[in-house]
C-alpha cells in the first residue's frame, strides 16, 4: 500500500496515534526532505530507511516507488510538514499508483490551510485555494479574476513576500477584510486581522519569520447581487408552476 501521511506543521505533539503507527510499519518512507523528517522519525524513536521525493527527484523516484510498491512492499509518503500532495509534491504518485490498481490509503492530520481556516472568523463554507501564487508570470491575472470572487480566497506566501502580496491585493483586487495566519501551531502563532490598507501601514517596516496563510474575504457586493439574482429565479419559477 501506499499510505498518505500527514506530519506536524510545528507542534510534534500534533502527530496522530495512527500515523504513528504506520510510519513504524511501513517498508520505506519518501519524504521531501530527509533531514526534516529523520528529525520527525527521531523525535518519535523510529528508525526507517528514508528516500527523497520532491520535485526534482520525482520523475526517477515515481518509477522506483512503483516497483517497490508491485514488489509487496509499504511506502508511506510524507512533506517536510502538513498533509502531503497540497502545495506539496506527491499528486503524480499516488495518480500513478491509482492507474495501476495500487490501493492507496490516506492517514490525515495537520493542514496549514484548514488549521488557519478554523481561526480566520470568516465563512468558509464556500472557499477557492490558490497554493503559492505565482511569483512573477500570471501573477496579475489571477489576482484581477479574484475582483469578483463570491468565495473566500485562501492562499500561501513567504514572509519576505507578504508586504509585496498586500500591496497587490490593493491594487488588483481592492480594499478587503484580510486575515493573515502564521507559525501556525508554534511559540508564536499569530492571528493577524484588518483592511488591506491598515495591515500594510501597520507592518509595512516590520520584518516576519514563518509562512503565512493569506485569507481574502469574498466580494460582498457580488454574493448579494448572486442571492437576489437566485432569489428573483425561485420566485419566477414559483409563479409559472401556479
Amino acid at each position: 500500500m501506499l499510505y498518505i501521511v500527514a506530519t506536524p506543521i510545528g507542534n510534534l505533539e500534533d502527530i496522530t496515534l495512527r500515523a504513528i503507527r504506520i510510519l513504524k510499519e511501513v517498508d520505506y518512507v519518501f519524504a521531501e526532505d530527509t533531514r526534516v523528517t529523520k528529525k520527525l522519525l527521531n523525535h518519535l524513536e523510529i528508525e526507517k530507511t528514508i528516500y527523497r521525493y520532491d520535485e526534482h527527484s520525482k520523475q526517477y523516484q515515481i518509477d522506483t516507488i512503483m516497483n517497490l510498491l508491485e514488489e509487496g512492499k509499504n511506502i508511506a509518503l510524507v512533506t517536510d510538514a502538513g498533509t502531503p500532495c497540497i502545495s506539496d509534491p506527491g499528486y503524480e504518485v499516488v495518480d500513478e499508483a491509482l492507474k495501476r490498481d495500487i490501493k492507496v490509503v490516506p492517514i490525515p492530520g495537520v493542514s496549514a490551510m484548514t488549521a488557519a481556516a478554523s481561526v480566520a472568523g470568516v465563512s468558509m463554507r464556500r472557499f477557492v485555494f490558490e497554493g503559492f501564487l505565482p511569483k512573477k508570470k500570471g501573477r496579475q491575472t489571477l489576482l484581477k479574476s479574484f475582483q469578483d470572487e463570491k468565495r473566500t480566497i485562501m492562499f500561501f506566501e513567504s514572509p519576505h513576500r507578504i508586504i509585496k502580496t498586500l500591496k497587490d491585493i490593493e491594487e488588483f483586487i481592492g480594499e478587503r477584510e484580510i486575515v493573515l495566519v502564521r507559525e501556525i501551531t508554534k511559540i508564536y502563532e499569530e492571528i493577524i486581522r484588518g483592511t488591506t490598507r491598515e495591515l500594510i501601514s501597520q507592518y509595512e517596516n516590520k520584518t516576519f519569520k514563518g509562512e503565512f496563510v493569506v485569507i481574502i474575504k469574498g466580494n460582498e457586493i457580488e454574493e448579494k447581487k448572486e442571492k437576489v439574482n437566485k432569489y428573483a429565479k425561485d420566485i419566477g419559477d414559483e409563479e409559472e408552476e401556479e
